[in-house]
């Protein structure tokens, strides 16, 4: 199938054009070969790969990479997701809490003056060619890769994995608003994929790193199998309960609240830091571009990642049918795995 925008050229497409030779080009060519489908237009080419769909061919790229050089290590803390799911702020959540010895939450964090996804390394995004070129007192890093797909180093190094996903329903809606805003030719957003389209392919597992529950499952099994190394959080229960979920996560991570530090807020300056209204008001976060990838053209608004952050906000967007399609989805694929 030839797409239906041959015209047009986004960042993204002169990116791929940009890289240089040698391991990308391999990497092309396997991906020439792989299945593809332009139906998100006019986004361009999402390509299947490992029994996901990847969306640019750059990214899958990375990934490859990521597969055979990225070196992990026992003592990182990997930070996972299925896209548009709360991944900015487990990102803020997970750096205030580990750095917060070297950072007061309220006044010195980093979070203060650089965005959450700049602060933690990406393995597909940063780490794909040089997995030391990080901060040695960092040991966070982050992917939306899926778990069957991770790097053999991060399944052989032991490290721990942090995953949060969220309501398919609000994950599709943000996804279809950030794709749309922000990813498509800005002189083409008019023609891009209408809602109704979009669901459809969402549903059938054609999204960004998806099926989306097939990414959900992947790491939620793992969760079973090795409780000590994989915890999950689903964002609508870190929203009910922030303040018990923070504490659980710094446990799991290492870095626990000592009662000292309970007494003094520590707790609550790093959930009032990384809130959404506090993360989306800070002037680093409402101006400028974000570089997606080390060394590329591949740049977003920054604003495009604090759109509402808020539960239930599908029932804005899809009819009653919808929603209900979309559960039996979900409560087919999860329910066949105990997941709830």
């Amino acid at each position: 199938m030839e797409p239906s925008f041959p015209s047009q050229r986004t960042s993204l497409d002169k990116e791929e054009e940009s890289s240089p030779n040698g391991h990308e080009s391999r990497y092309r060519d396997i991906i020439s070969t792989l299945p593809k489908d332009d139906s998100w237009k006019p986004l361009g080419f999402h390509y299947q790969y490992q029994g996901f769909w990847y969306f640019p061919a750059t990214f899958l790229e990375g990934i490859m990479s990521a597969q055979e050089q990225f070196e992990a290590q026992p003592s990182d803390i990997l930070v996972s997701s299925v896209p548009k799911s709360g991944t900015t702020w487990l990102k803020a959540l997970t750096y205030a809490i580990v750095t917060r010895a070297r950072f007061d939450p309220s006044t010195t964090s980093p979070l203060l003056t650089t965005m959450p996804h700049e602060c933690i390394p990406t393995v597909e995004g940063d780490l794909f060619h040089n997995s030391t070129n990080r901060d040695p007192q960092l040991p966070l890093v982050a992917t939306h890769i899926p778990y069957t797909s991770l790097p053999k180093s991060i399944m052989d190094s032991g490290c721990k994995i942090v995953y949060i996903f969220r309501d398919p329903k609000d994950a599709f809606v943000s996804l279809w608003h950030f794709a749309g805003r922000y990813i498509a030719p800005k002189d083409h957003r008019e023609e891009y994929c209408p809602l109704e389209e979009a669901f459809k392919l969402f549903c059938k597992g054609m999204s960004f790193y998806g099926p989306y529950w097939d990414h959900v499952i992947g790491y939620w099994k793992a969760s079973l199998e090795w409780p000590g190394r994989v915890l999950i959080l689903k964002y609508e229960d870190v929203m009910r309960d922030t303040e018990f979920h923070v504490k659980r996560l710094a446990e799991f991570m290492g870095y626990g609240f000592s009662l000292e530090e309970e007494k003094e807020g520590m707790v609550q300056k790093i959930i009032n830091l990384c809130s959404f209204e506090n993360l989306s008001n800070l002037s680093v976060n409402k101006t400028g571009m974000h570089r997606l990838r080390s060394s590329s053209l591949l740049e977003i608004e920054k604003s495009s990642f604090f759109r509402k952050g808020k539960v239930g906000d599908w029932k804005n967007h899809l009819s009653a049918e919808m929603a209900e399609e979309m559960d039996r989805i979900t409560d087919h694929k999860f329910g066949s795995v105990g997941l709830r």
